[in-house]
């Protein structure tokens, strides 16, 4: 057989191959696609509200009496607010209704004045349904997510119109739904655990929204690392703090409290500053005067030892969620007696904060007891900013 006949032959065969495969459906297998998140709903209201710093009445930190200069921050008096006082604070409803408080459970009794703790993992999206119940305008800023220009929560300059500007002030009794996107970014980085807590809180008129108690956060998961609700697998307590100088001297609230919570709101010296402690220790910011007095050095809303004991026990994975926020009085140094936290791979016992900044620490505590918590700096501590944990041995 001549080559010719050979060659043509094999193009024959390979022809009837092609038409064969041709005539078959052709069946791409494209890499599949990334799982779609979840969409979270959360209902937040602006409430106004009579807040106790105090609650119990007396210093828990020391088991007694308030000492003459906690007694500056906690009674009330002639020209002396005290420990109660009119806030403003973001609460979770369990619908759109806003009919029905979202009670916290007792565990979270601890978060105080904080506003509801939001979650997500990546590649979730976080909407919020803000009704603004108080009598001043209102908003919901987040750190950290991504979100259109009408889901900031700011009010500045920024060359937008109609719907991209009712974001930033929420008239009050009016309502606004913000819509917080989870992409990667905004979980944790290659060097965090599993999951990293953001802020958010009122940016109408940053100052004073903040010093009137509109503050909280959410927590976002490293995806495939959350349960169905959006906590971390791999974490059995988590606990967010807020140290904050609340500066009530700037709240929207001053005239209402002086009102309300003086005997003699005409003799009120607002801008009374005192050189000295009342016992006469100097160069301190826990001082006599009204200006003074009228910051709560808290944590949580809470000063003194009064915020709810955080429990766990000996040999939990427990996560702390540490920041602070507001004016130039803020900046802490958290303190754990008794246990360690690794932050960044690094053993501490102590954290450096200033406003707006937000650390993860994770503690397996190996020491039971009930412990001291507080700032480190010594006269935050001395105004109050001391709370208490407790460790259990199993």
């Amino acid at each position: 057989m001549s080559q010719r006949r050979v060659t043509g032959a094999a193009i024959g065969v390979l022809g009837m191959v092609c038409a064969f495969l041709c005539a078959r459906p052709v069946r791409i297998h494209a890499a599949a696609p990334e799982p779609a998140g979840t969409t979270r709903i959360y209902y937040v209201a602006a409430d106004e509200v009579q807040w106790d710093y105090a609650p119990s009445g007396r210093d828990e930190a020391m088991g007694m009496e308030f000492d003459p200069i906690a007694k500056g921050f906690t009674e009330s008096g002639p020209h002396q607010i005290g420990r109660v006082n009119k806030k403003a604070m973001y609460r979770e409803y369990t619908d759109a209704t806003f009919s029905t408080l979202k009670m916290r459970s007792p565990e979270d009794a601890y978060l105080g004045i904080m506003g509801p703790i939001l979650r997500g993992a990546v590649g979730d999206t976080i909407k919020v349904v803000f009704r603004n119940n108080a009598t001043h305008p209102y908003s919901m800023h987040p750190h950290g997510v991504l979100y259109a220009k009408d889901s900031e929560g700011a009010d500045y300059n920024d060359n937008t119109s109609g719907a991209d500007k009712a974001d930033g002030c929420v008239a009050p009794g009016a309502s606004h739904t913000y819509t917080w996107q989870i992409p990667e970014r905004a979980g944790p980085g290659p060097n965090d655990p599993s999951s990293i807590f953001w802020l958010y809180h009122s940016h109408c008129d940053e100052l004073r929204d903040v010093a009137s108690g509109l503050f909280g956060g959410f927590i976002v998961t490293r995806q495939g690392m959350a349960l169905p609700d959006g906590r971390p697998k791999d974490v059995d307590h988590e606990f967010v703090n807020m140290y904050i100088a609340i500066n009530e001297n700037q709240s929207w609230y001053l005239d209402d409290n002086i009102r309300d919570h003086t005997t003699d709101p005409k003799g009120v010296k607002r801008e009374e500053f005192g050189l000295a402690t009342a016992t006469g220790i100097a160069g301190t910011v826990a001082t006599t005067g009204f200006a003074a007095t009228n910051v709560k050095w808290s944590i949580n809303g809470y000063i003194y030892g009064n915020m709810p004991l955080m429990t766990m026990k000996k040999g939990d994975r427990v996560r702390w969620y540490v920041t602070t926020l507001g004016d130039f009085n803020n900046a802490h140094t958290p303190h754990w007696h008794g246990n360690t936290v690794l932050v960044a791979g690094q053993r501490t016992d102590v954290l450096a904060i200033t406003s707006a900044q937000m650390v993860t620490a994770d503690m397996v505590p190996d020491a039971p007891g009930i412990w001291l918590y507080h700032c480190h700096i010594s006269d935050h501590m001395l105004a109050g900013m001391v709370a208490r944990y407790e460790v259990k041995d199993r």
